[in-house]
């Protein structure tokens, strides 16, 4: 329902017609389901058929976004974050450097391309931000927010994937000056700055959301879950999710949002929460709370009314767990592998767990974890961090340097 409201107001026919216009982290709306149709059910016992791979990108942790018969993903070669651009054969078209890599520990690019028109949004684990070409990766314009504005973050800086609405991208500094900043998609100029919370930048994409016909970016600081006015950079509301904090507070996982409902988690053994909307957008209240899915890294999803996800038992390990997402019921919580990222598509989830790199789809049910098809991803170095991609009947699955292509159609 989310993607059909937000296909009239841009006035296009289908999903497939906005994907044209428009590629993000995680999907159309950010909710890592893909509205892909015709898959396989299940899988050979050696996986997918392979289309296609690489093994020369620069080493990052990003996914990749796929915009027609182009994809883009980021890495980080020496000090620097730069972007790459494949045709769908594996073949690189271009690489451009656009901005600072993160330098303290894990040095891998992980800001996931945005694409509008002939235009890439992307920003570096340092907190700079740049618009590239589409066509050459020519850099249109570049800003470092973190910099200016003199931002703070926690220990392993930022992975913030850039959100556009409108004639605006926004970025999440932190810091004393201000929380989030908004530039002109156009030229990159200064457009507004929120107040300060006086708090961190966390490593959250954020995202965009509609309540009683008033749009809303919603993200989290290391305390607070915040909407902000894309219009003028008004807070309109925050909530005291560090209240809740056990251990670290660094959050990484992009809310869900749906009819009014918002639901946030992160990992080290925090809690999640169920958020409510007021009516007019400028209050929230908490519905329920839940100490299992305390997801690290990997995201979550929401099928039906449940929420799948890994919960968070150590850095290496953790536990897959499904939520009712009216009451936060714990429906179960089963050992497979270890944590790690998931998205669905077709009523199935597609859990990629991190320390092996083993890939299984999972019958999406409240009743049990019940895998159909595993196997493990043959390529790339490093832990499997980025979250796989489904485009045009195709899995995307990044690892380190690595890319593979399975063609998960049905024939």
């Amino acid at each position: 329902m989310k993607a059909i409201v937000l296909l009239l107001s841009l006035g296009l026919a289908s999903l497939s017609a906005y994907s044209e216009v428009l590629g993000q982290w995680r999907g159309l709306d950010r909710s890592g389901v893909y509205p892909e149709t015709g898959l396989l059910a299940e899988w050979p016992k050696d996986g997918p058929r392979l289309k296609w791979a690489t093994t020369n990108l620069s080493i990052g942790y990003s996914s990749v976004t796929v915009v027609g018969a182009t994809l883009y993903t980021t890495g980080t070669s020496g000090t620097n974050e730069e972007l790459v651009a494949l045709a769908d054969v594996g073949k690189i078209l271009w690489r451009t450097p656009y901005g600072r890599a993160w330098q303290k520990n894990y040095k891998q690019a992980r800001s996931t391309p945005t694409v509008e028109g002939n235009r890439v949004y992307v920003s570096t684990g340092a907190g700079d931000l740049a618009c590239l070409s589409t066509e050459n990766g020519a850099v249109r314009w570049q800003a470092k927010p973190f910099e200016a504005f003199e931002g703070t973050c926690g220990w392993w800086g930022l992975a913030e994937s850039v959100l556009v609405c409108g004639d605006k991208v926004f970025f999440t500094t932190g810091g004393k000056k201000t929380t989030m900043v908004a530039y002109s998609k156009n030229d990159g100029h200064l457009v507004w700055q929120t107040e300060s919370l006086a708090d961190k930048a966390a490593m959250v994409s954020p995202i965009l959301i509609e309540r009683g016909g008033r749009k809303q970016v919603v993200s989290l600081t290391e305390r607070y879950l915040l909407g902000v006015n894309p219009e003028d950079g008004k807070i309109m509301w925050k909530f005291d999710y560090g209240a809740l904090m056990f251990k670290e507070n660094n959050h990484a996982i992009t809310p869900l949002y749906e009819n009014g409902k918002l639901y946030v988690t992160s990992g080290y053994d925090h809690q999640a929460v169920m958020l409510e909307l007021a009516e007019d957008a400028s209050s929230v209240k908490l519905i329920w709370k839940d100490s299992v899915l305390d997801a690290h890294i990997g995201g979550v999803v929401k099928l039906g009314n449940h929420i799948y996800g890994s919960n968070f038992l150590s850095p290496t390990d953790g536990n897959w767990v499904c939520l009712d997402w009216a009451t936060g019921q714990v429906k179960w919580e089963t050992k497979w592998m270890s944590k790690g990222a998931i998205i669905a598509a077709e009523g199935k989830l597609y859990c990629f767990e991190e320390k092996s790199g083993n890939l299984a789809l999972v019958q999406a049910s409240p009743e049990k974890f019940e895998s159909v098809s595993t196997f493990k991803v043959p390529l790339g170095s490093g832990p499997y961090y980025a979250h796989p991609v489904i485009k045009n009947g195709v899995l995307y699955v990044r690892h380190g340097e690595a890319l593979m292509a399975y063609d998960i159609r049905r024939q």
